[in-house]
Protein backbone atom coordinates (compact mmCIF):
# COMPACT_ATOMS: atom_id res chain seq x y z
CA UNK A 1 0.00 0.00 0.00
CA UNK A 2 1.47 3.68 -0.91
CA UNK A 3 2.29 5.75 1.86
CA UNK A 4 2.66 9.69 1.40
CA UNK A 5 5.81 12.20 2.32
CA UNK A 6 5.78 15.67 2.65
CA UNK A 7 8.62 17.44 0.53
CA UNK A 8 9.47 20.79 0.14
CA UNK A 9 5.68 21.27 0.85
CA UNK A 10 4.56 18.43 -2.30
CA UNK A 11 3.03 15.26 -1.76
CA UNK A 12 5.72 12.32 -2.61
CA UNK A 13 4.26 8.90 -3.37
CA UNK A 14 6.22 5.79 -2.20
CA UNK A 15 6.11 2.19 -1.40
CA UNK A 16 7.46 -0.07 1.14
CA UNK A 17 7.59 -3.98 1.30
CA UNK A 18 9.75 -6.57 3.65
CA UNK A 19 11.24 -6.02 7.33
CA UNK A 20 14.52 -4.03 7.75
CA UNK A 21 17.66 -6.72 7.71
CA UNK A 22 20.48 -6.31 9.93
CA UNK A 23 23.31 -7.19 7.35
CA UNK A 24 21.76 -6.09 4.30
CA UNK A 25 21.29 -2.59 3.11
CA UNK A 26 17.59 -1.49 2.01
CA UNK A 27 16.52 -0.65 -1.91
CA UNK A 28 15.49 1.91 -3.37
CA UNK A 29 13.80 1.49 -6.56
CA UNK A 30 13.70 4.55 -8.93
CA UNK A 31 11.74 4.70 -12.07
CA UNK A 32 11.89 6.30 -15.31
CA UNK A 33 9.86 8.92 -17.50
CA UNK A 34 6.29 8.27 -17.66
CA UNK A 35 6.18 5.68 -15.46
CA UNK A 36 5.55 5.27 -11.07
CA UNK A 37 6.40 3.06 -8.24
CA UNK A 38 4.25 0.45 -10.57
CA UNK A 39 6.76 -0.10 -12.82
CA UNK A 40 8.36 -2.59 -10.15
CA UNK A 41 6.06 -4.31 -8.70
CA UNK A 42 7.29 -7.53 -10.45
CA UNK A 43 10.54 -6.94 -9.08
CA UNK A 44 8.92 -5.79 -5.39
CA UNK A 45 7.16 -8.85 -4.40
CA UNK A 46 10.08 -11.16 -4.95
CA UNK A 47 13.18 -9.11 -3.54
CA UNK A 48 11.01 -7.89 -0.47
CA UNK A 49 11.35 -11.63 0.86
CA UNK A 50 15.18 -10.93 1.08
CA UNK A 51 15.34 -7.45 1.47
CA UNK A 52 14.01 -3.85 2.86
CA UNK A 53 12.35 -2.46 -0.22
CA UNK A 54 11.38 0.80 -0.96
CA UNK A 55 9.92 2.50 -4.26
CA UNK A 56 9.50 6.44 -4.69
CA UNK A 57 7.38 8.62 -7.17
CA UNK A 58 9.85 10.93 -8.76
CA UNK A 59 8.22 14.70 -8.14
CA UNK A 60 6.02 15.21 -11.55
CA UNK A 61 5.50 11.17 -12.16
CA UNK A 62 3.38 9.09 -11.07
CA UNK A 63 0.88 9.63 -7.62
CA UNK A 64 3.24 12.10 -6.52
CA UNK A 65 2.62 16.29 -6.90
CA UNK A 66 2.61 17.47 -10.36
CA UNK A 67 3.80 21.20 -9.12
CA UNK A 68 4.83 23.49 -11.79
CA UNK A 69 8.24 23.86 -11.65
CA UNK A 70 12.07 23.33 -13.96
CA UNK A 71 12.43 19.16 -13.69
CA UNK A 72 15.93 18.48 -13.26
CA UNK A 73 18.37 15.86 -12.25
CA UNK A 74 19.34 18.27 -9.26
CA UNK A 75 15.66 18.26 -8.51
CA UNK A 76 15.31 14.71 -8.38
CA UNK A 77 18.99 14.43 -6.90
CA UNK A 78 17.64 16.53 -4.12
CA UNK A 79 14.25 14.62 -3.28
CA UNK A 80 16.03 11.43 -3.42
CA UNK A 81 19.15 11.99 -1.11
CA UNK A 82 16.07 13.85 1.30
CA UNK A 83 13.90 10.35 1.41
CA UNK A 84 16.82 8.25 1.98
CA UNK A 85 17.96 10.73 4.98
CA UNK A 86 14.42 11.52 6.41
CA UNK A 87 12.21 8.46 5.32
CA UNK A 88 14.59 5.38 4.93
CA UNK A 89 17.24 6.35 7.73
CA UNK A 90 19.80 4.37 6.20
CA UNK A 91 21.94 4.51 3.07
CA UNK A 92 19.93 2.32 0.62
CA UNK A 93 21.30 0.31 -2.41
CA UNK A 94 19.90 2.76 -5.47
CA UNK A 95 18.54 1.34 -8.61
CA UNK A 96 17.37 3.36 -11.52
CA UNK A 97 15.80 2.79 -15.19
CA UNK A 98 15.48 4.86 -17.37
CA UNK A 99 15.89 8.62 -16.30
CA UNK A 100 15.83 7.25 -12.45
CA UNK A 101 18.93 5.50 -13.15
CA UNK A 102 20.38 9.29 -14.18
CA UNK A 103 18.77 10.52 -11.10
CA UNK A 104 19.98 8.35 -9.07
CA UNK A 105 23.61 8.63 -10.49
CA UNK A 106 23.09 12.06 -9.78
CA UNK A 107 22.89 11.10 -6.42
CA UNK A 108 25.81 9.06 -6.13
CA UNK A 109 27.67 11.98 -7.88
CA UNK A 110 26.67 14.74 -6.13
CA UNK A 111 25.44 13.55 -2.81
CA UNK A 112 27.48 10.43 -2.19
CA UNK A 113 26.41 9.89 1.91
CA UNK A 114 23.17 9.27 0.90
CA UNK A 115 23.65 5.54 -0.98
CA UNK A 116 25.94 2.54 -0.28
CA UNK A 117 25.21 1.68 -3.97
CA UNK A 118 24.04 2.13 -7.36
CA UNK A 119 22.52 -0.03 -9.92
CA UNK A 120 21.58 1.43 -13.10
CA UNK A 121 19.29 -0.33 -15.71
CA UNK A 122 19.34 0.60 -19.27
CA UNK A 123 20.25 4.41 -17.63
CA UNK A 124 19.73 7.78 -19.29
CA UNK A 125 22.36 10.92 -19.03
CA UNK A 126 24.43 12.08 -21.60
CA UNK A 127 28.39 12.09 -21.84
CA UNK A 128 30.18 14.83 -22.49
CA UNK A 129 29.69 16.38 -26.25
CA UNK A 130 33.64 15.72 -26.83
CA UNK A 131 32.55 11.65 -26.17
CA UNK A 132 28.89 12.04 -27.89
CA UNK A 133 30.04 13.35 -31.28
CA UNK A 134 32.59 10.75 -31.48
CA UNK A 135 29.62 8.35 -31.40
CA UNK A 136 27.19 10.38 -33.94
CA UNK A 137 27.85 11.59 -37.47
CA UNK A 138 27.49 15.19 -37.99
CA UNK A 139 23.72 16.53 -39.07
CA UNK A 140 24.07 18.12 -42.05
CA UNK A 141 22.78 22.19 -42.48
CA UNK A 142 19.34 21.50 -43.22
CA UNK A 143 18.93 18.85 -40.44
CA UNK A 144 19.98 21.44 -37.87
CA UNK A 145 17.58 23.72 -38.92
CA UNK A 146 14.74 21.43 -39.33
CA UNK A 147 16.05 20.36 -35.70
CA UNK A 148 15.65 23.56 -34.11
CA UNK A 149 12.64 24.75 -35.65
CA UNK A 150 10.89 21.47 -33.92
CA UNK A 151 12.78 22.02 -30.15
CA UNK A 152 11.80 25.66 -30.83
CA UNK A 153 8.18 25.19 -31.06
CA UNK A 154 7.48 22.55 -28.39
CA UNK A 155 9.05 25.11 -26.50
CA UNK A 156 5.60 26.62 -27.10
CA UNK A 157 2.40 26.25 -24.69
CA UNK A 158 0.16 24.44 -27.84
CA UNK A 159 1.93 22.25 -29.38
CA UNK A 160 3.73 20.58 -26.42
CA UNK A 161 0.46 20.34 -25.12
CA UNK A 162 -1.07 18.81 -28.58
CA UNK A 163 1.91 16.73 -28.57
CA UNK A 164 1.40 15.41 -25.14
CA UNK A 165 -2.58 14.74 -25.68
CA UNK A 166 -1.34 12.47 -28.30
CA UNK A 167 1.63 10.67 -26.81
CA UNK A 168 -0.68 9.91 -23.63
CA UNK A 169 -3.22 8.31 -25.78
CA UNK A 170 -3.25 4.46 -24.78
CA UNK A 171 -2.94 2.75 -28.41
CA UNK A 172 -0.11 5.45 -28.65
CA UNK A 173 0.81 4.01 -25.00
CA UNK A 174 0.73 0.59 -25.98
CA UNK A 175 2.63 0.94 -29.49
CA UNK A 176 5.56 2.63 -28.16
CA UNK A 177 6.13 0.43 -25.65
CA UNK A 178 5.87 -2.74 -28.04
CA UNK A 179 8.53 -0.77 -29.52
CA UNK A 180 11.07 -1.05 -26.83
CA UNK A 181 10.03 -5.07 -25.14
CA UNK A 182 11.24 -7.26 -27.18
CA UNK A 183 8.34 -9.61 -25.33
CA UNK A 184 5.14 -8.31 -26.36
CA UNK A 185 3.34 -10.43 -23.93
CA UNK A 186 4.47 -8.23 -20.93
CA UNK A 187 2.90 -4.97 -22.84
CA UNK A 188 -0.22 -5.78 -20.78
CA UNK A 189 -3.56 -3.75 -20.54
CA UNK A 190 -2.42 -3.27 -16.58
CA UNK A 191 0.83 -1.96 -17.69
CA UNK A 192 -0.77 0.59 -20.25
CA UNK A 193 -3.00 1.61 -17.78
CA UNK A 194 -0.62 2.29 -15.36
CA UNK A 195 1.36 4.50 -17.54
CA UNK A 196 -2.14 6.18 -18.89
CA UNK A 197 -3.31 7.57 -14.96
CA UNK A 198 -1.00 9.28 -13.84
CA UNK A 199 -1.14 11.43 -17.37
CA UNK A 200 -4.92 12.25 -16.36
CA UNK A 201 -3.70 14.30 -13.65
CA UNK A 202 -3.41 17.86 -13.29
CA UNK A 203 0.14 19.35 -14.30
CA UNK A 204 0.86 16.16 -16.41
CA UNK A 205 1.14 18.12 -19.39
CA UNK A 206 3.22 20.99 -18.25
CA UNK A 207 6.18 17.78 -16.70
CA UNK A 208 6.16 16.43 -20.16
CA UNK A 209 6.61 20.51 -21.62
CA UNK A 210 9.28 20.78 -18.97
CA UNK A 211 11.76 18.34 -20.93
CA UNK A 212 12.30 20.49 -23.87
CA UNK A 213 12.88 23.33 -21.33
CA UNK A 214 15.34 22.29 -18.79
CA UNK A 215 19.15 22.69 -19.57
CA UNK A 216 21.12 19.75 -19.80
CA UNK A 217 22.83 18.82 -15.97
CA UNK A 218 25.45 17.37 -14.89
CA UNK A 219 26.97 14.85 -17.96
CA UNK A 220 27.33 11.04 -16.65
CA UNK A 221 31.19 11.42 -17.37
CA UNK A 222 31.05 13.98 -14.94
CA UNK A 223 29.48 12.42 -12.25
CA UNK A 224 31.19 9.25 -12.82
CA UNK A 225 34.36 11.15 -11.90
CA UNK A 226 33.19 12.13 -8.09
CA UNK A 227 31.32 8.71 -7.18
CA UNK A 228 33.10 6.02 -5.20
CA UNK A 229 30.24 3.93 -4.06
CA UNK A 230 29.88 0.20 -6.08
CA UNK A 231 28.54 0.17 -9.31
CA UNK A 232 26.53 -2.47 -11.05
CA UNK A 233 25.17 -2.12 -14.69
CA UNK A 234 22.26 -4.02 -16.16
CA UNK A 235 21.25 -3.83 -19.93
CA UNK A 236 18.56 -4.65 -21.88
CA UNK A 237 20.46 -5.66 -24.71
CA UNK A 238 17.78 -4.99 -27.50
CA UNK A 239 16.90 -1.30 -26.08
CA UNK A 240 16.10 0.57 -29.53
CA UNK A 241 16.88 3.56 -27.37
CA UNK A 242 20.26 3.34 -26.62
CA UNK A 243 23.49 1.11 -27.98
CA UNK A 244 23.96 -0.76 -24.25
CA UNK A 245 27.28 -2.20 -25.93
CA UNK A 246 28.52 1.12 -26.63
CA UNK A 247 27.21 2.88 -23.53
CA UNK A 248 28.75 0.34 -21.65
CA UNK A 249 32.07 1.12 -22.83
CA UNK A 250 31.72 4.44 -22.15
CA UNK A 251 30.74 4.29 -18.24
CA UNK A 252 33.68 1.55 -17.99
CA UNK A 253 36.10 3.71 -19.56
CA UNK A 254 35.76 6.27 -16.97
CA UNK A 255 34.24 3.93 -13.75
CA UNK A 256 36.67 0.46 -14.46
CA UNK A 257 35.49 -0.97 -11.34
CA UNK A 258 31.94 -1.72 -11.92
CA UNK A 259 29.79 -5.18 -12.87
CA UNK A 260 27.95 -5.38 -15.80
CA UNK A 261 25.47 -7.43 -17.06
CA UNK A 262 23.54 -8.13 -19.91
CA UNK A 263 19.99 -9.41 -20.65
CA UNK A 264 17.58 -10.46 -23.58
CA UNK A 265 15.11 -7.89 -23.11
CA UNK A 266 14.08 -3.89 -24.22
CA UNK A 267 14.45 -0.24 -22.51
CA UNK A 268 12.65 -1.95 -19.05
CA UNK A 269 14.32 -5.55 -18.57
CA UNK A 270 12.95 -4.93 -15.15
CA UNK A 271 9.38 -5.12 -16.22
CA UNK A 272 9.80 -7.78 -19.34
CA UNK A 273 12.70 -9.95 -17.91
CA UNK A 274 11.76 -9.69 -13.69
CA UNK A 275 13.53 -12.82 -12.09
CA UNK A 276 16.76 -12.39 -14.29
CA UNK A 277 16.81 -8.99 -13.11
CA UNK A 278 15.73 -9.76 -9.40
CA UNK A 279 18.26 -12.52 -9.25
CA UNK A 280 21.31 -10.22 -10.96
CA UNK A 281 20.51 -7.35 -7.69
CA UNK A 282 20.22 -9.84 -5.07
CA UNK A 283 23.47 -11.46 -5.93
CA UNK A 284 25.32 -8.45 -6.56
CA UNK A 285 24.10 -6.54 -2.99
CA UNK A 286 24.69 -9.80 -1.51
CA UNK A 287 28.42 -10.14 -2.71
CA UNK A 288 29.29 -6.17 -1.47
CA UNK A 289 28.59 -7.83 2.28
Amino acid sequence: MGQYWQWQGHQIHYVQAGSPQENKPPLLLVHGFGASTDHWRKNIDQLQTEFQVWAIDLLGFGRSAKPKLQYSGSLWRDQLHDFANEVIGKPPIMIGNSLGGYASLCVAGEKADSLAGLILINSAGPFSDSQDKEKTPPKNSIQQVIGKITKNLLLQPLPSWLLFQYVRRKSIIRKTLKQVYLDHSAVSDRLVEEIYRPSCDPGAAQVFASVFKTPQGAKVDELLGTMTCPLMLIWGEGDPWMNAKTKGEQFKKYYPDLTEKLVKAGHCPHDEVPEQVNELISSWVLSLA
